[in-house]
């Protein structure tokens, strides 16, 4: 095998152009806004939305369409939905491109969360490529942005019904297929299949993007070589790290990369939790009973974030538990910078 570094060059869905095709996985609980503002501007060429109910948007309940709040500076972006009924989906497509915010619209028929699972969407849409068909037509019909649909290989070695929903994914019309290159009982945690992405792509006229353990330059330029798929999906490793992209676009370019200081950790560190509070402070109030201040819910929400924006930091630790505790913007910050100066 040839040690060359492969060419990622820049990919083309209708009329939108992802240059460069690294794009950010969307990721309940992360894909906020804010966080994806940071993404793009070092070196993602799309972001995806959280996942979101279609049923919600097409009702347009308030709670659900705060989740498609878009910042400045973001787009290219991309709408990211679930549901099991094809005129719900068609419908929630509808509302999307009315708002004038997206470039793209994703079908998930990858998550394996069992409060989407139980409705029949997600990666149960894996066992029935007929409806996933349905879905992706009725879709395709109801707006005029790209439609692209996000998988898994299956739901089990048992279920490996990529092949089958691939076809019906190409058949309805859409795009582009990603590709999580896991089976849905592995989580995010279980072994990278690149043979079935590699299938995948050899047997779709359609552009095929690859996710599943990506987490440097390296691991990068292996699923290229190996697989030839059109773009690169980053999820996990971007959590904390939005330099990841940065980092596999200078690899695969052969250029250097130089890490973010602890400075600069800070002052993105910082960055995203403001961005944070400024969303919670728009959207906290359509919930009914809101447990916690504007601040604090920001806080709480950010907790996920900021454990990954220390990982490997030395002596981050001793700020744990203080870092966990905080309910203030001035508590964390402080504490961080404590971390980040050992």
């Amino acid at each position: 095998m040839s040690d060359a570094l492969p060419f990622l060059g820049s990919l083309r869905l209708g009329g939108l152009v992802i240059d460069p095709p690294l794009l950010l996985a969307p990721m309940a609980g992360y894909t906020h806004a804010p966080f994806r503002a940071l993404c793009r501007r070092r070196g993602c060429g799309l972001a995806f939305t959280e996942v979101i109910t279609a049923a919600g948007i097409a009702r347009r309940v308030p709670a659900t369409l705060h989740y498609l709040t878009t910042w400045p500076g973001e787009r290219p972006v991309a709408a990211h939905i679930y549901g099991a009924e094809p005129q719900a989906m068609a419908d929630a497509a509808r509302v999307i491109e009315s708002l004038g915010q997206f470039d793209l619209i994703d079908i998930n028929c990858g998550c394996p969360a069992p409060k989407i699972t139980r409705k029949g969407a997600g990666v149960a849409l894996m066992r029935d490529p007929d409806r996933v068909y349905a879905i992706v037509r009725a879709v395709v019909r109801a707006t005029a942005l790209p439609v692209t649909v996000k998988t898994r290989i299956g739901l089990s070695p048992d279920e490996a019904s990529l092949p089958a929903v691939a076809q019906a994914v190409e058949a309805g019309g859409a795009q582009a297929l990603f590709v999580h290159a896991r089976f849905a009982i592995d989580q995010h945690t279980g072994p990278v299949h690149l043979d079935a992405l590699r299938r995948a792509k050899q047997e779709r006229a359609i552009p095929v993007i690859g996710n599943g353990g990506i987490r440097t330059g390296p691991n990068a330029a292996r699923m290229l070589r190996e697989t030839g798929v059109d773009g690169l999906m980053i999820g996990r490793a971007a959590l904390g790290n939005p330099w990841v992209f940065d980092e596999v676009r200078c690899h695969l370019a052969g250029q250097p990369y130089a890490p973010p200081s602890a400075d600069e950790r800070l002052a993105v560190l910082a960055e995203h939790l403001h961005g944070l509070y400024q969303q919670v402070q728009v959207g906290h109030h359509l919930q009914r009973r809101p447990r916690f201040t504007d601040e604090g819910a920001a806080c709480r929400q950010f907790r996920g974030h900021l454990a990954r924006y220390l990982a490997g930091v030395p002596h981050a630790s001793r700020w744990r538990v203080q870092l966990l505790a905080a309910e203030s913007i001035a508590e964390v910050l402080t504490a961080a910078a404590q971390a980040l100066a050992g």
